[in-house]
């Protein structure tokens, strides 16, 4: 599959592609009425669709085929990190880990983090685009910031993990880890997690792992995490 994908994630009820996607279409594709196009919902469906009007404000379609096209891994993976101060950072990392193959980001407030909030807009325009360039059909969830305290109670159906820097007993993921679990990964602000949101998550579950003798960056810790469970998959 290598042609140009369009996201409109309610194109089933509206049969219309959204404003910036229809801008798209036209004034930068230069498609026109009577034109396929390639649609996804985001949600794990593929359109072959054909413009029926075709303006840079609106751009109606008709569905002509619906075709189902799940992810290609069978595991759950959930990433939850302290975004970096530079919101650069962590956009290259969505969209990195969006290509490579993610379910789930969840920012987290640590004590040490450098960001308080993040405007999640920017970051879905980051999320859809990966998500078309590297030809999926599902949209990862991006979650609002919670607490770090309030995270690690949730329930997960599955392994987690905390990758911190402190000294102790730890093994690497990719020695712990097994082909197939469902993934929750904690990664920790610049300044790593306080010795007591360690001490915390591990009572809640979490198990302490190391990424390598490498000290990385919060962002590059996060893909390669990532990128770990993909390869031992």
């Amino acid at each position: 599959m290598d042609r140009t994908i369009f996201f409109a994630p309610d194109v089933l009820k509206s049969n219309e592609l959204p404003p910036d996607e229809a801008q798209h279409c036209v004034r930068v594709l230069r498609k026109k009425a009577g034109d396929e196009i390639l649609i996804t919902d985001g949600k794990g469906l593929f359109f072959d669709a054909r413009l029926v009007q075709a303006d840079a404000r609106h751009c109606f379609v008709s569905i002509e085929k619906q075709t189902a096209y799940p992810k290609s891994w069978t595991f759950n993976l959930q990433i939850a990190f302290a975004p970096t101060k530079n919101i650069d950072r962590i956009e290259w990392f969505a969209e990195k880990a969006t290509e490579i193959g993610i379910d789930r980001f969840s920012p987290l407030l640590c004590r040490h983090s450098e960001r308080k909030e993040i405007k999640a807009q920017r970051i879905e325009k980051i999320l859809v685009s990966a998500m078309k360039q590297s030809q999926k059909a599902i949209l990862p969830q991006w979650d609002d910031m919670m607490s770090f305290k309030d995270f690690i109670k949730q329930p997960f159906s599955g392994r987690k993990f905390i990758a911190h820097c402190y000294n102790g007993e730890k093994m690497l993921l990719k020695n712990t880890y097994r082909k197939g679990e469902n993934a929750l990964i904690l990664i920790g602000p610049e300044g790593d997690f306080s010795e007591d949101e360690v001490s915390e998550a591990i009572k809640n579950g979490f198990q302490p792992v190391s990424l390598g003798e490498s000290r990385l960056r919060t962002e590059t810790a996060a893909l390669v995490a990532c990128h770990t469970i993909h390869v031992l998959n």
